[in-house]
């Protein structure tokens, strides 16, 4: 917290560190106590796969309404630029900074107060372009004179990431490199972790004190190897075990090193581990490895989070056979308790685990992108292919939408549906789109017979705008299958 409140430090602090360092609990905490403080200005945590978190769209009109919040005295000006620019939350981004925030910020009356914007995980944003972009206007800052604002801001080091800053003054930023800090903080850190997570198990199931005992618990610091992640999924991984917590951990124990580089060895050896023991452990192991490539490789491409249930209406498989290959890996895979709740991954780490055929040397787990993605691209089809006219049986053509309960919306086109109607594009552009001539022919066929119903579909989620820009993707797409052929 020094360099927040450092008058004469740089506008942008970068925390940046390899996956599973534990950026984005920093990130948090320092919100949570900037909050406690009154001296959060903003916050926004991109996460990839979420639908309004995952890219930019939404990323500067989010802050703005923050800022209205926590500077009462840009309410004005920041309403006074949307009542002038009513097409300003479908303006790019310079436009949405220069007008929603740089502007308000220049004219606002002198403020004492230090305030912060923290961003999370940038790297999770889906347009490395936008991440660059962002990081430039973000840069402009530090020329404020009214108002002071900071940036604390989280990435991993990705070479986009690395170019934007090189673009930028050194007087802009400055940078903390996370897994930089001495392996015998860190450590500390994990052991300390474990002693307390692990001391409510030992009570609860009557182990002989003292558990783990000293040697065990290096062990475990030592295969974490400076990464929280391994932390968290190792202890997931013990606490679900079956009959207790002392199999899994023997399992962690006798768990060999990965043949991948060196800061993922011991990360992918606890995932090779925890797949080999809670997939092909179970009887029909090769079904079940089928399945697992089937669901969680549909988790890890998707581009929206979505309900168990829906997951399996979506893949037009039985919801047993969704819910039963989840429960064995509820240690990388958060399953809420609450049904209508997303599935998700605890951590992206996992996802670059199984798409890499180099760190997932198990063919069984492995997952083909390209082949998930077309393999997605087809069940969203057969679900748009069924979309009919006035589908949420209307009164009238002139209906308004905001007159439209949303459980008529919700039960009439079901969220499997709705992410169908908006991703089923980019599902085929990321699988191999020009290679099957049977594939373009079912987009010709739906447009031709489905367009108009698809059109009133994404107009009832909300999607039209996005629905404008896949038809201008999919009309150059098209044409050059046209012209290869």
């Amino acid at each position: 917290m020094d360099w927040c409140d450092n008058p004469n430090s740089r506008c942008i602090f970068w925390l940046n560190g390899m996956a599973g360092t534990g950026k984005s609990t920093i990130s948090r905490t320092i919100a949570r106590e900037l909050a406690e403080k009154k001296r959060l200005a903003a916050s926004f945590f991109f996460t990839r796969g979420k639908k309004d978190i995952s890219h930019s769209r939404m990323f500067f009109t989010t802050v703005a309404a923050q800022l209205a919040i926590s500077l009462p005295v840009l309410r004005t000006s920041i309403s006074d630029a949307i009542d002038n620019n009513a097409d300003i939350f479908k303006q790019g981004l310079r436009e949405q900074w220069s007008q929603l925030i740089l502007n308000p910020l220049k004219n606002a009356p002198t403020q004492s107060i230090q305030l912060v914007v923290v961003i999370d995980a940038l790297d999770e944003c889906d347009s490395m372009q936008d991440i660059q972009l962002i990081l430039q206007l973000l840069a402009e800052a530090k020329d404020l004179a009214t108002v002071r604002i900071k940036i604390f801001l989280t990435s991993r080091p990705e070479i986009p990431i690395f170019d934007g800053f090189r673009q930028l003054s050194g007087e802009a930023y400055q940078d903390f490199i996370l897994h930089n800090i001495p392996l015998d903080t860190v450590d500390a850190d994990i052991s300390t972790f474990f002693v307390q997570k692990l001391s409510p198990l030992k009570a609860k199931h009557g182990l002989v004190t003292p558990w783990p005992d000293e040697l065990i618990l290096e062990q475990l610091v030592e295969r974490a190897a400076g990464l929280f992640i391994y932390a968290a999924t190792t202890l997931r991984f013990i606490q679900d075990g079956i009959d207790g917590p002392e199999e899994p951990l023997s399992l962690v124990l006798s768990a060999t090193k990965s043949s991948s580089s060196p800061a993922t060895e011991h990360l992918d050896g606890i995932y090779a581990t925890l797949l080999q023991h809670s997939v092909l452990g179970r009887r029909g192991y090769q079904e079940c490895a089928e399945r697992f490539r089937q669901v969680v490789g549909s988790i890890v491409v998707m581009f929206n989070t979505i309900p168990a249930r829906n997951l399996a209406q979506l893949l037009q498989i039985p919801p047993k056979m969704v819910s039963s290959t989840l429960d064995s890996l509820r240690s990388v895979i958060n399953v809420p308790e609450d049904e209508s709740q997303p599935v998700r991954l605890f951590h992206l780490s996992f996802r670059d685990f199984l798409l890499d055929s180099q760190r997932c040397s198990n063919s069984r787990f492995q997952i083909d992108e390209k082949e998930q993605h077309t393999i997605l691209f087809r069940k969203c089809m057969s679900h748009i292919s069924q979309l009919q006219e006035n589908i949420c049986d209307l009164w009238g053509p002139g209906a308004l939408i905001t007159e439209i309960p949303d459980a008529t919306i919700q039960k009439s086109i079901p969220p499997h549906v709705q992410y169908a109607c908006r991703y089923w594009l980019d599902h085929w552009r990321l699988g191999n789109p020009l290679a099957l001539e049977e594939d373009i022919k079912t987009i010709r066929q739906f447009l031709e017979q489905h367009f108009l119903h698809w059109l009133e579909g994404l107009s009832l989620i909300g999607e039209v705008s996005n629905g404008a820009h896949m038809i201008i993707a999919l009309e150059e797409i098209l044409s050059v299958s046209c012209n290869g052929h």
